[in-house]
């Protein structure tokens, strides 16, 4: 289940698309999310004070840590900058639903445990994200994206 925040004027995916991708990129689908989008000022703030990375960002995830001995369905926060997102749709030719999409499933990926800061992690998970939105419909991601 997600809770969809829209903290923007901004035009975002509406809420069963958003249900949809969430759908097939969750392991678990009794896990509970908090999807966010933002303006490109609240991106950066959270992005300096949790990354030290001073800029916006497509995408931020927050893995929720329940006490011990505490068991809760809350997998974590999603933070979509809608401005970041809609200049790199631009930018990689994508539409911009593709590239919400793939913001979607790559952060909820994240909020599974899976990361891209070594190689061989990095192709596990782009491998998983093309699977996942080639199954929704969508091109693989990473074609012609020379950060991918």
């Amino acid at each position: 289940m997600i809770e969809v925040q829209r903290e923007t004027q901004a035009a975002t995916p509406d809420d069963a698309a958003l249900e949809r991708w969430a759908a097939a990129a969750l392991s678990d689908a009794q896990r509970e999310v908090v999807l966010r989008f933002v303006d490109a000022e609240e991106s950066q703030a959270l992005n300096r004070d949790y990354r030290g990375r001073d800029k916006p960002t497509n995408v931020l995830s927050f893995t929720f840590e329940p006490p011990p001995g505490f068991e809760d369905p809350h997998l974590g926060d999603l933070v979509i900058c809608t401005e970041v997102v809609e200049r790199e749709a631009r930018e990689q030719g994508k539409t911009p639903e593709a590239h919400y999409a793939h913001m979607v499933v790559h952060g909820l990926l994240h909020l599974q445990g899976y990361d891209h800061e070594e190689a061989d992690e990095a192709r596990r998970m782009e491998s998983l994200e093309i699977e996942i939105l080639r199954q929704l419909g969508y091109d693989n991601p990473y074609e012609g994206d020379a950060e991918g």
